[in-house]
This record gives C-alpha cells, sequence and structure tokens, in this order.
C-alpha cells in the first residue's frame, strides 16, 4: 500500500505510555469477562462493553489525555495519514461530514463510553466521536486470528471503525439501537448488529476504491492489497472466530457476519466505490 507521502491530519490523541489509567471498582472479574468476550468481536462497541459493564457492577475511569498531533513513530504517522486520508474521502461525499479524533493507546484507557480495553480490539465511541486504537492488535490479528499482516489489512481495520463514525453521523446507529430494543429476541437483534458491522466493511471498501482521488495518488492501493484485505475480512467472519473458540458454529449468535459476508461487501464498496450501494439492511 502507498502511504508515506500522504497528507498528514494531525487528529491523533497519543495516549501510549501513560498506561492503562484506572478503573474502579468491579475488580478483575469485569475485566476478565470483558477480554473474552472482546478478544472474538472485530470492532466491537463500546456500548455493548458498557451494557456488559452496568450489568454486574458499576465502574469509573480517571480521564486521560495525551499529545495531539502527528506522532513521530511510523506506526503512529501509519494511522495519522490513512486516517486523513478516510476524512478527505468522507469530506467529499457527506456535506455534513465531521471528522473524529483517533486515540492511540496502550492496554486501556478513558472513554466517553466507559473504560476502553485492547482486548477489545479497534472500537469506535459514538459518544466522543472517537476511534480508539492499542496498536499491538496488528500483530495478534495476524498472529492469533490469522489475519493478513499487510498495511492495507490494516488500514481496512481503520476505515471499519470510521465506517461507524459515517453510520453515527448519519443515524444509522441509531435506527439500529432503537430496531434493537424492539427485537423480539437476542438472535432478531443480532440481525440488525450484523448488518451493521456488514455497513461498516463496505464503507472500508468504498473508501479503498477512492483514496487515490482524494490524494491526487499519494494515498492508494497497489496490486495485491485488496487481495490481503479479503483475507483478513475471512479471519475475523464470526463463523471462523467461532470455530476457533468453541470448535463449532453458531449463527444466530453471529454480531458481525459470516467470513463470506465480510469478504462480499469489503468488495462491494470497493468494486462500486459508492456508499449507496452499501444498503445491507434490504
Amino acid at each position: 500500500m502507498r502511504w508515506q507521502g500522504g497528507r498528514r491530519g494531525g487528529n491523533v490523541e497519543d495516549r501510549r505510555g501513560l498506561g492503562p489509567g484506572k478503573a474502579v471498582g468491579g475488580g478483575s472479574l469485569i475485566v476478565v469477562v470483558i477480554a473474552l468476550v472482546g478478544y472474538f468481536v472485530f470492532g466491537m462497541e463500546p456500548k455493548d462493553v458498557e451494557r456488559l459493564i452496568e450489568s454486574t457492577s458499576t465502574q469509573t475511569s480517571s480521564q486521560q489525555s495525551g499529545e495531539v498531533g502527528t506522532p513521530e513513530d511510523q506506526a503512529g504517522q501509519f494511522v495519522d495519514v490513512v486516517g486523513a486520508n478516510i476524512n478527505d474521502v468522507w469530506n467529499g461525499m457527506l456535506p455534513d461530514y465531521r471528522e473524529p479524533t483517533v486515540v492511540l493507546y496502550t492496554q486501556g484507557t478513558s472513554t466517553g463510553c466507559g473504560y476502553g480495553q485492547a482486548a477489545m480490539g479497534p472500537f469506535y465511541c459514538p459518544n466522543d466521536q472517537t476511534v480508539y486504537l492499542d496498536l499491538s492488535f496488528w500483530q495478534q490479528m495476524e498472529d492469533q486470528l490469522g489475519a493478513s499482516g499487510a498495511e492495507f489489512a490494516r488500514a481496512y481495520v481503520i476505515a471499519h471503525e470510521f465506517g461507524h463514525h459515517v453510520q453515527t453521523l448519519t443515524g444509522t446507529s441509531q435506527q439500529v439501537r432503537q430496531a434493537q430494543q424492539k427485537a423480539g429476541s437476542q438472535a432478531e437483534a443480532n440481525k440488525y448488529s450484523v448488518a451493521l458491522e456488514l455497513q461498516a466493511d463496505c464503507y472500508a471498501g468504498v473508501w479503498a476504491a477512492n483514496a487515490a482521488k482524494a490524494s491526487n495518488g499519494t494515498v492508494a492501493l497497489e496490486p495485491g492489497d485488496m487481495r490481503e484485505g479479503l483475507k483478513t475480512a475471512n479471519a475475523i467472519g464470526d463463523d471462523m472466530l467461532q470455530k476457533r473458540s468453541q470448535g463449532r458454529v453458531t449463527p444466530e449468535a453471529f454480531t458481525h457476519g459470516s467470513a463470506e459476508q465480510r469478504m462480499t461487501w469489503l468488495n462491494r464498496g470497493y468494486e462500486t466505490g459508492d456508499p449507496r450501494q452499501c444498503d445491507t439492511f434490504n
């Protein structure tokens, strides 16, 4: 993937090295539960974790703040350049687009949705409109989930979370929550979650299709990049994760979609380059 030389957005808050912050109340049991649940759910939203926490204890977290701007290390610069390019693409598509903040952290950090854990994987918090990334997930994704280690595979993860930001701005996320509250069963509620996640995958593909145009070619996919992205989408399908964690597949428990679904919608976004083609709800 070509990205060095791309525009730097400077919309990154770097909290790495500040430690995990303080989690008060709930004890180690809550941390373990979050880790076990979140580890197997790619892109798990903090609202889901927040419900889990609220059902077992009241937990607060100390506020943290890091250095804002473009990080000096290559990994941080990659996130900044990719994020800036994603913003440029969506700024050209949504008239009222507002750029999210991206927080880099280590182990754990405070968020507008509660205490965030690295074990949750990358996530987006709608309450503070911020994407949270612990970059150690890149290695875990490759070593433990069998995903690609290519740069575009990592960019796809970032673009997926930005997709949730787009869904918040357009009201889709709020509509899904309302529909889930009216759902007659957990399986029905999960179907809405799957549609939301697959749309975020499709939006990631839309970004990939428009990255070069938005950056005058400084950020662009290269031959083989989409293949690596699809490899990652396959590795993080609910069916693949369930096989790895419990040895069987239970479709009614899917929250993000099967491997085939995730690959299909990522590819559809890329082939069309049009967010209007990302209607996963119909």
